[in-house]
Formats: structure tokens, C-alpha cells, sequence
């Protein structure tokens, strides 16, 4: 067990798309929940206490996080969801709502539009490189969980304890198995578009489980230099920040002194989200301080395709790796999370740990939604599931799961 409490200080944000009550049509309205100053000008970031509100790139898409770092997880989840209900409640004159799940189902992402307001040059930037009327960009919610570190040493534990959890985060998180009205063949499918949304550049996701890099150094030298010289032709003003550019599935914010996990699927409601997060951190205190530095970045990454295509129905068949987690032989994906969640269960809170056992017997929220719609459902199907979805995020409560 790690010799430093990586759990007591975090950060949570939490995406939401939003859209159509009636049609789920995807609305680029942002702009109505962030509302404006004094003087009539559009506001991109707005506080309520210790919860924000901020746009991203596209403006259909609604940022909640923590304001400031937070060192307990009491009462976060309801929270989130009083915002949320807020947002809502603004939404409505325009017959407009926050939608869960990662992914919208059958957006035609060629129209979205870029938020206007606040870093658009840095926005028009991106487009202008990578285009971002593509899924990988303008078709996809998450879940990020910030942890701290201090110096090279609890950088190094930490770092090397993520890369492990990371090919585990689709088993229990996968929320989008739908793409272009139909059914990717992914359970996660945001995960394998995200690791190819930014192919003309490859340097910048790399294969999406960082490099070895357990000091400041070496990840400079292994991935930012790398970025750097690789955005460096297509960015001649220096408008993109490293730091913002380096899209693993884990990224370390040495401006802040914190990792970014950003594999997590947005769930159907604050409760599940902030289930998950607990127990991201939950595990990542049980493995910190192992012998965890030497796990090949090429076969992580293999794992994390499997679970990204097939969630906690993966067969993981690495002796070396469940080993870290106490296991032994060969297991689903799915059976080493209840493995997981039984060894640390008593470091959730009670919220969480009740929602978890309830998420883990069901499955993920795309296997859920799959046994509901099938392969190739009708425009009128998903409508209709993801109807329930909303009302599930309306009222803070499981999709799939009677109360």
C-alpha cells in the first residue's frame, strides 16, 4: 500500500450534452446554463460554491467540476445533481435538457458548432488541424478524475499505479456503444474513437496508456518534447499548451501538481459517476507503492482495445498483471472489478458502495442499454431509451434498476 495518501486531495468533472427534450436533437445552447455578467456579456465559467460550470469546445456540451480541490467525497454526488438540476431548470424555456451516457447515439456530428466566446482562436485551431466534426470530437462526454502529487516520488507511484488501472476503466465504465444510429461493435466505443481522433498527429495520444515516465524529466523528454516538435508545423503562433495537447488516457498536469484520468465514460447520474471515481481511488490505494514500473505500454494498451470493444465480458488471460490485484489463473474483466470492489468496498462511502454492488450485478451502462436496443434500433427506439437516461439523470438514480 502506497506511503502517501494520493485519495485525500481530487477534482471531478463531469460532461453533459445538451439537447431536444422531445426529439434529442443536439442543441448548441451552452451558453443559456453559463448565462451572463452584469454588462450582457456571455460567461463561460460561473461557480455555485464548490461546484463550476464551463463550456468546452463544442457548444453543445456542458462542463460541471469541483471549483477547488476536495478532500472528501460526503455529499458530492448530491452536489453535482443539484446543479445539474439547476442547469435543467434553465434548459427548459427552450425545451432543452442534459443528456447522459458518453456518446449521443445518432448525431450527425458535421454540425456542430465550435463555442464562440472565450479561447475560440484556440478552438478554431484545432479544427483548423484535426477538423472536429468527427465523433472523436464533437460526440463525446467523460468523466475526468484529478489526483494530486507532490514531487517526483508520489509522481512516479502514482503515474505507475494509473497505467495499470487504466485498461480496467471500460469494464466498468463503457457507456457508448452506439455511433451513427447503429452499434460499434464497441461497448466503449468513445475510447476508440478518441484514440484515433488525432491520427495526423500521432505523438499527441500516443497508444492512449502513457509511456514508462516516472519523473518530471522523463516525461518531458518521452512525451511533451515529443508533442512539442510534432504540433510545432501546424501551430506556427504557439497557441496549443502541452499540457492541454497530450490527450493519453492519462495526463500529467505538473502545472498543477495533479494526473488527469480521462477514460472514464459519463454515467447515467452523479451517484454512478462518483461510484466509479471512488472506486478508481479506492484501487489505485491498494496497488500504489507495488512493483508496478515495468508493465509493457504495448500490451496495456492491447487490454484497453479488448475492454474498450467487449467491457467486463473481457477475458484477461496476464497472470503478471492480476496478480497485482490478488488474483490468479485467468477472469473476465467483470469478475476481477467485484474481486476489486469486495477488497476495498469498506473505503467508499456508503452511497457509493451501495451503487456500486448495484452497477457491478447489473453490468455496464452500454451492456444495459444494448440488451434494451439491440443492434440497429429505429430512431424512435433510441428516443425512447434514451428518454429514460435523462429521467434517470433527472432524478439521480440507476438506469436498468428498480428502486
Amino acid at each position: 500500500m502506497s506511503n502517501f495518501k494520493i485519495w485525500e486531495r481530487f477534482g471531478v468533472e463531469m460532461e453533459f450534452m445538451i439537447v431536444d427534450r422531445e426529439t434529442l436533437q443536439v442543441l448548441p445552447r451552452a451558453d443559456i446554463p453559463l448565462g451572463k455578467d452584469k454588462d450582457g456579456n456571455q460567461l463561460s465559467d460561473v461557480e455555485y460554491d464548490d461546484i463550476g460550470l464551463s463550456n468546452e469546445l463544442v457548444s453543445h456540451v456542458l462542463e460541471f467540476k469541483c471549483a477547488h480541490p476536495k478532500s472528501t467525497f460526503d455529499g458530492l454526488g448530491k452536489r453535482f445533481f443539484h446543479e445539474i438540476r439547476r442547469a435543467n431548470k434553465k434548459l427548459e424555456k427552450i425545451n432543452a435538457m442534459l443528456l447522459p451516457s458518453a456518446a449521443h447515439p445518432f448525431m450527425d456530428p458535421s454540425e456542430m458548432q465550435l463555442w464562440p466566446y472565450d479561447c475560440n482562436d484556440i478552438y478554431q485551431t484545432y479544427d483548423r488541424i484535426f477538423n472536429c466534426k468527427g465523433h472523436g470530437w464533437a460526440n463525446l462526454q467523460s468523466t475526468h478524475l484529478n489526483l494530486s502529487f507532490d514531487g517526483d516520488d508520489e509522481f512516479g507511484e502514482l503515474h505507475a499505479a494509473i497505467r495499470l488501472l487504466l485498461p480496467l476503466i471500460p469494464a466498468i465504465a463503457a457507456s457508448s456503444p452506439y455511433l451513427d444510429g447503429k452499434y460499434t461493435g464497441f461497448k466503449d466505443a468513445r475510447i476508440e474513437v478518441y484514440r484515433h481522433n488525432q491520427d495526423k498527429v500521432p505523438e499527441i495520444a500516443g497508444l492512449v496508456i502513457p509511456e514508462k515516465a516516472y519523473t518530471y524529466d522523463e516525461y518531458n523528454r518521452q512525451i511533451f518534447d515529443k508533442v512539442k516538435k510534432a504540433i510545432a508545423p501546424y501551430d506556427p503562433e504557439h497557441l496549443l499548451n502541452h499540457f492541454f495537447l497530450n490527450s493519453r488516457g492519462a495526463i500529467a498536469r505538473f502545472d498543477r501538481g495533479a494526473i488527469e484520468i480521462r477514460l472514464v465514460d459519463i454515467q447515467e447520474c452523479p451517484n454512478a459517476d462518483i461510484a466509479i471515481v471512488e472506486l478508481e481511488i479506492a484501487t489505485l490505494k491498494a496497488i500504489a507503492g507495488k512493483n508496478l514500473r515495468d508493465f509493457d505500454t504495448e500490451r496495456l494498451s492491447a487490454l484497453l482495445t479488448a475492454t474498450s470493444r467487449d467491457a467486463e465480458d473481457t477475458v484477461i488471460d496476464w497472470p503478471e498483471y492480476l496478480s497485482v490485484f490478488g488474483m490468479s489463473g485467468k477472469c473476465t474483466a467483470g469478475e476481477l472489478w467485484k474481486h476489486i470492489f469486495a477488497m476495498v468496498k469498506n473505503e467508499l462511502t456508503e452511497v457509493s458502495a451501495s451503487t456500486m454492488e448495484k452497477m457491478l450485478d447489473r453490468g455496464t451502462l452500454s451492456s444495459a442499454l444494448y440488451r434494451a436496443l439491440g443492434d440497429a434500433p429505429s430512431r424512435e427506439a433510441f428516443v425512447s431509451e434514451y428518454k429514460k437516461l435523462a429521467d434517470c439523470l433527472a432524478h439521480n438514480r440507476l438506469y436498468g434498476i428498480e428502486e
